[in-house]
């Protein structure tokens, strides 16, 4: 029996995105291609839990919510376009994410079947946007930018002297525990206290 992966509780509470893959219809991986991602799915794909993979996470949800209003989104239906190169601050962790959920690909996403189902080029990088990232819908052009105020679900103070000790090796087994507690506890309240949280989560149309 394999072992379970041992999450925070909190993970479970975390909204979900509920969406539909016309490939995944066409192919017969789900029924009617509908989706449904978790919070967990993207801690898995990003290796970690942290306040960005949780802001792309709750970022994309919104903007599909805006896109699509009393619909299911559409996967692979949605350009993105992000401010800086991949390379710089978290903008990779911010565009694998998002890439993830959306479907939306760079250059070496999947290729299409015929003229149907191509996802390529529909991630873009380095692109002058009013925002952290803008969501755009293939079939109507409408677009939302949006952004994460993470500055208004601050982190514990004690965790500005934790970090450190614990990426020297220095701190204690009960300062290590404490410091994984703080941390994850900032995302909890991210994702479960300001998910729909117009302050934090901020969605501007564009024209």
């Amino acid at each position: 029996m394999e072992p379970r992966n041992a999450f925070p509780d909190f993970f479970a509470a975390a909204p979900t995105i509920r969406l539909r893959d016309p490939l995944a219809d066409f192919l017969g991986a789900s029924a009617d291609g509908v989706l449904v991602y978790r919070y967990t799915d993207v801690v898995k794909l990003a290796g970690h839990s942290c306040p960005t993979v949780a802001s792309a996470y709750l970022m994309t949800r919104a903007a599909l919510a805006a896109l699509y209003p009393g619909a299911l989104a559409e996967r692979g239906g949605v350009r993105v376009d992000l401010p800086l190169p991949a390379h710089e601050g978290v903008s990779g962790v911010m565009g694998n994410v998002i890439s993830y959920l959306t479907g939306a690909a760079g250059e070496g996403g999947f290729h299409g079947i015929g003229s149907r189902f191509d996802r390529r080029d529909l991630l873009s990088w380095g692109v002058d946007v009013n925002g952290q990232a803008r969501f755009a819908r293939c079939d109507t052009g409408e677009r939302v930018c949006v952004t994460t105020r993470t500055e208004r679900v601050p982190g514990d103070p004690r965790l500005r002297d934790l970090l450190p000790r614990c990426l020297a090796g220095a701190a204690t087994p009960q300062e290590a525990a404490l410091f994984r507690t703080l941390w994850q506890d900032r995302v909890r309240r991210l994702l479960t206290g300001h998910a729909d949280d117009p302050q934090v989560i901020v969605v501007a149309r564009d024209a």
